[in-house]
């Protein structure tokens, strides 16, 4: 859902977007429709990066967190981020978390993927919602509390560009151990994840917290799922990717850590 004045800003020129039903409009008469689904895309054509996440690992990570799987992540952000504040959500991916963070907040989401953002603007009415590349947030400068990042990746500059001079910056990323039963079930010699790096110029980091516990998968859907939506899906063979099809139960670690910042100006 679009204000009448958006807080999103202009892609080409930098200047206010207002929202005139169909699209968002800036002053230089630039126009950006709106989509069916309720977001809009301020992606420049000059602007690298990957096209994000496809339908089939949209869909296998909604179906997964859905059954609520990572809610004590969840949680534990929303915890942190607290309530009232103006909130960027960079790499919302379909909107599991960005819902939470709309309970009690302005919230404001972005991700590269289009299929991403129809899940999202669908889920989560009262939140904006933009096809854009983090290395071009479509945000005027200091103009949020708060950037949360959840497995995605992050340009700190422009973090720091939009973030107010008292802004928080909170991210979520895969401890060592994480999902490391899923990965012994599928490779010969799996590997740990590296440790987080906890120092980003920029930041002062005033906080970590763990969340760390067990998931019993009792079902081959949700052990599918799983590994749909990871990374490795798309860099393992075929031959390792049978070795999950006739498993029915797996119990895999959930490991995750979550930092917090304060922006330096």
């Amino acid at each position: 859902m679009f204000l009448k004045n958006s807080k999103f800003i202009c892609p080409v020129c930098g200047g206010k977007l207002f929202n005139t039903g169909a699209s968002l409009k800036c002053l230089k008469a630039h126009s950006f429709d709106i989509s069916k689904q309720g977001y809009v895309n301020l992606l420049m054509k000059n602007v690298g990066g990957r096209h994000g996440d496809d339908k089939l690992m949209l869909n296998a990570r909604r179906s997964f967190l859905e059954k609520g799987y990572y809610s004590h992540l969840r949680d534990a952000i929303c915890e942190i981020i607290g309530k009232e504040h103006t909130l960027l959500d960079s790499g919302c991916g379909e909107g599991y978390y960005t819902s939470a963070f709309a309970e009690n907040n302005e919230v404001f989401g972005i991700d590269i993927s289009k299929e991403a953002l129809k899940m999202a603007a669908l889920r989560c009415k009262n939140s904006e919602f933009a096809v854009a590349s983090i290395n071009a947030v479509p945000l005027s400068d200091n103009s949020v509390d708060t950037v949360v990042n959840i497995f995605a990746p992050e340009s700190l500059s422009e973090f720091s560009r939009v973030l107010c001079s008292d802004g928080r910056y909170i991210t979520a990323v895969p401890l060592e151990k994480h999902l490391f039963s899923l990965k012994k079930a599928v490779y010969e010699s799996p590997y740990l994840n590296p440790a987080p790096v906890t120092e980003k110029e920029g930041f002062e980091l005033l906080n970590i917290k763990e969340v760390k516990y067990g998931i019993e998968l009792e079902s081959n859907e949700d052990i599918e799922n799983l590994f749909l939506m990871t990374p490795y899906y798309y860099k393992t063979s075929r031959e390792d990717q049978q070795k999950l099809e006739k498993l029915t139960h797996l119990t895999v670690e959930a490991e995750f850590c979550v930092l917090e910042y304060k922006v330096i100006l």
